[in-house]
């Protein structure tokens, strides 16, 4: 039988379900504490505690604790995207695009206020064995920056240096190997200049296989 809520619960559910900024609260407060400890030592209650919200709201918006992970993660590949779409990276030249993807990267990693670290590299470090549908959505995460970064090395080869024998697949998952064990290095160093200085060094790796000359 089903329920016919009246009344102030009505009105209280209603105002619930129209309040997007709870959902975001949980979610933000998810993703720092998975960044700082992990998704398996992260819980409900500290969800909620650090959100400052009820178990209540939680399960409103999320089945389950790996519900909520497959969110965030989707969330953040969104943004991933978002940011490799921005201002100053939609131009028509491949290789511009390249090096302002690099100069996203170094201004959100290397920046506490923007970003406290890569939540696929979070999961992927946990979820291989524990989290099948994690892992599998870590793995299409990784793909598709690979194939994204590597459209663009395609076209920049073509374009620059065509005799070239580089394979841009190849170096495209070099990458994304980059950046993603810098950060592991800057976090376990507690400084984070290793992410800039990286990814400048990979800038001047590119004028080399490009044949730029600055």
């Amino acid at each position: 039988m089903g329920y016919n809520y009246t009344g102030w619960y009505a009105n209280k559910m209603r105002t619930k379900a129209k309040n997007p900024a709870a959902k975001e609260k949980l979610l933000n407060a998810a993703q720092a504490l998975i960044l700082k400890k992990g998704f398996s030592a992260t819980s409900v209650d500290e969800v909620c505690k650090a959100a400052k919200l009820t178990k209540g709201s939680f399960f409103h918006y999320f089945k389950s604790k790996d519900e909520l992970g497959k969110i965030l993660l989707k969330r953040f590949c969104d943004s991933s995207h978002q940011l490799m779409d921005g201002e100053g990276c939609e131009g028509t030249d491949p290789l511009k695009r390249l090096y302002c993807y690099i100069d996203c990267f170094i201004k959100v990693f290397s920046d506490d206020k923007l970003s406290r670290g890569c939540l696929l590299a979070c999961f992927s470090q946990e979820s291989a064995d524990t989290y099948p549908e994690i892992r599998c959505m870590c793995e299409e995460g990784f793909e598709e920056w690979t194939r994204r970064i590597e459209k663009d090395m395609k076209s920049a080869k073509e374009k620059y240096a065509p005799k070239a024998s580089f394979d841009p697949g190849s170096l495209a998952e070099y990458f994304v190997a980059l950046l993603e064990g810098v950060q592991i290095l800057a976090r376990v160093k507690h400084d984070k200049t290793a992410i800039k200085e990286s990814l400048i060094h990979f800038k001047h790796y590119l004028d080399v296989l490009y044949r730029v000359r600055r």
